[in-house]
């Protein structure tokens, strides 16, 4: 299932599969995603959402622990894991 990294709970994982950053600020962001390593094909995790609108998320994305604010973990588009309860 695909959905985005901003709408994720905290302990879900997936492979990201788009980076869609769009508007004014696109090349900035993309670069910001770039220089993060939150890249196509890369395993993310998140962390922890902040409690009362989950602005910031913590996430592990290629060994490093980051802070991303809501919008633009809403540009990171993530195919969910299978989860082995």
């Amino acid at each position: 299932m695909k959905t985005t990294l901003g709408k994720l709970n905290p302990g879900a994982a997936g492979i990201i599969v788009g980076v869609a950053a769009s508007g004014e600020c696109a090349p900035d962001l993309a670069r910001r995603f770039l220089e993060m390593g939150i890249l196509e094909g890369a395993r993310v995790e998140v962390l922890h959402k902040a409690p009362f609108g989950g602005d910031p998320l913590a996430v592990r994305v290629r060994g490093s622990i980051i802070a991303l604010r809501r919008n633009e973990a809403d540009h990171v588009e993530v195919q969910l894991e299978a989860t082995h309860e």
